[in-house]
């Protein structure tokens, strides 16, 4: 884990801990490093409440309920789809908050549309608040996709934490 996103892994997990919030991950593309780099800090058990990785469509489906018609419509990489996890995430948990992320981080599987780069993000808190987030960072290596859209997620969740009206 790079100091970057271990600071902020940091950062959250503290701000989790004053305000007394869980959080759960829906990750597709970071196949679970979100919730990897969260779990490297101390006093993660106070606010990790559960991660899904869910790089399926069946598995987006069965264990969160995203509903198969929003697949068929917008795509696995989509902002519809981004939102349906993020709120699977809080419906299948005991979260306050959480995060998911499906993108495509390459170095195939790119199209026009939706090229290798593409990663949407959705954070949800239970008290309503829903945020999307859509990034492109280009062709830039898978693991470098990967790292850019751990922080992208840290991020938001820092955001979350600190403005949700829970």
């Amino acid at each position: 884990m790079t100091d970057q996103v271990s600071a902020a892994a940091a950062a959250f997990i503290s701000a989790c801990r004053a305000r007394g919030l869980k959080v759960a991950t829906a990750e597709s593309c970071t196949g679970g490093l979100v919730a990897g780099a969260l779990t490297e800090i101390e006093g993660a058990s106070h606010v990790v409440d559960r991660g899904f990785v869910t790089y399926s469509n069946e598995a987006k489906q069965e264990m969160l309920g995203v509903p198969a018609g929003v697949l068929d419509k917008y795509g696995a990489v989509s902002r519809p789809v981004a939102e349906a996890m993020a709120r699977g995430a809080l419906a299948h948990s005991r979260a306050d908050i959480a995060i998911a992320i499906t993108g495509i981080a390459g170095p195939g599987g790119g199209s026009a549309e939706k090229p290798v780069g593409l990663v949407h993000f959705a954070a949800a808190a239970r008290g309503g608040d829903l945020v999307h987030c859509e990034q492109r960072f280009g062709e830039l290596g898978r693991a470098e996709v990967r790292r850019k859209s751990v922080l992208q997620a840290l991020a938001m969740l820092q955001a979350m934490a600190s403005s949700a009206k829970l």
